[in-house]
């Protein structure tokens, strides 16, 4: 059955079936399918004075079937707020999920309106559930592929990238920056939010300088207790060095933009201090990779000097875990990381600033009824037992691609 209609998805995909009602029509579809499920009850009590929020990124090929999940999931926790870390949709073709939802509705979706609906699909599918959470927004190199770019999604997403708190915080920081910037920062509990572009696979020179600046404040900033960063790409030189800022090579803008990087929060992790003496310490997020790996940076190039002395290597975590393709682990991965899951990543901040972080999968069984009936029934098993890389050495597209192999070289 999934065969045939991949089948039929890839030979007509030139078919121009307009689909203008998608964005409103599921939108309106989803509250009130919302409004009539019951609401998940708190089973996880707070330790005294700590709080929660929850991060992972990659979320396409069965993003709107995963998201969703997340969201209902992550219900019993009580999150302050959901961090994505980019790669929304895939872009260079059309994503399962979407194809298969229209599918559902005996519509055959084309290239020219599935690049058109993309990101409005991925506002009502996977943004709206988890309201009302609030829902920060990174972006991942799937968004830099044509026809997509930076300024097209800092205009779609204008909305998640100057919200309330990023706005008052720039204020506060007396920041003039561009309209809707893709890098931000926020203060929250203690904690300072920071998160990095590098969809081009490198920081650019005013985003380094920032960072510096940044770091630099933030060590005598009392509000400050501990600094969380997030990115798409990992930085270089970590466990996944393979597919990060490092992949291009020693010398290339990733790695030595990247290296940067992460010598600013290894100087800000040795040296900043709260008033009671302790150290503020900094931890490292990252998605892009499509699997949950922590403990990173406990590579050899980051975890020695040039003398040969032993460095505790920074706190880091890959969790590209949220509907994408799964992917290989790397040789010789570390303890507890897995593959072929979806899930998030849950952080309990304690009211010292330390933050204690734990995966969190998600099953078949946590999707939520309304999402079940948008779609024929064998693609939800799909999503979990087939979309991945560990199964076939080279599983065919069930859907078509959109953008030539030669303009799609990020697509990855």
């Amino acid at each position: 059955m999934l065969w045939m209609y991949g089948t039929i998805l890839a030979t007509i995909a030139t078919v121009c079936l307009v689909v203008l009602t998608l964005r409103h029509r599921d939108h309106g579809r989803l509250k009130s399918l919302q409004e009539h499920e019951p609401a998940v009850a708190v089973t996880d009590p707070l330790p005294n004075g700590s709080w929660r929020f929850i991060v992972s990124g990659d979320s396409r090929n069965c993003g709107d079937v995963v998201m969703p999940a997340i969201a209902a999931h992550s219900a019993r926790f009580t999150p302050s707020f959901y961090w994505h870390l980019g790669d929304l949709r895939a872009i260079y073709k059309i994503d399962e999920d979407m194809a298969f939802a229209a599918a559902k509705q005996g519509q055959v979706l084309a290239c020219e309106n599935y690049e058109r609906l993309a990101w409005s699909d991925f506002i009502t599918n996977q943004i709206a559930p988890f309201s009302p959470v609030s829902f920060y927004l990174g972006i991942g190199n799937h968004e830099v592929i044509p026809p997509k770019n930076e300024d097209a999604f800092s205009r779609q997403f204008a909305d998640w990238l100057d919200l309330p708190t990023l706005q008052q915080q720039r204020q506060l920081d007396k920041e003039q920056p561009p309209a809707h910037e893709t890098y931000y920062h926020w203060i929250q509990g203690g904690v300072d939010f920071i998160y990095l572009d590098n969809a081009a696979n490198f920081f650019s020179d005013d985003q380094v300088k920032w960072l510096r600046h940044h770091l630099d404040s933030a060590k005598t900033d009392a509000a400050t207790k501990s600094v969380v960063v997030g990115m798409h790409e990992a930085l270089p030189d970590s466990l996944a060095n393979s597919h990060s800022m490092g992949d291009k090579g020693p010398g290339s803008p990733g790695s030595l933009s990247g290296g940067q990087a992460y010598q600013a929060l290894e100087d800000f992790r040795d040296h900043a201090r709260n008033a009671d003496g302790s150290l503020k310490p900094v931890y490292v997020l990252a998605s892009h990779s499509h699997f949950y790996m922590e403990n990173i940076f406990n590579s050899s190039k980051l975890t020695s000097d040039k003398t040969g002395k032993k460095k505790v290597p920074l706190p880091g975590w890959i969790v590209g875990t949220a509907g994408a393709e799964r992917y290989k682990l790397p040789d010789n991965p570390p303890p507890k990381s897995l593959t072929d899951v979806y899930g998030y990543l849950l952080a309990t901040v304690a009211p010292s600033g330390s933050i204690q972080f734990e995966f969190k999968e998600v099953h078949q069984s946590d999707i939520p009824e309304w999402v079940r009936r948008r779609y024929p029934e064998t693609f939800i098993p799909w999503c979990f037992e087939r979309n991945s890389k560990n199964n076939e050495l080279s599983p065919a597209d069930i859907t078509p691609r959109c953008t030539p192999p030669q303009a799609s070289t990020t697509a990855h």
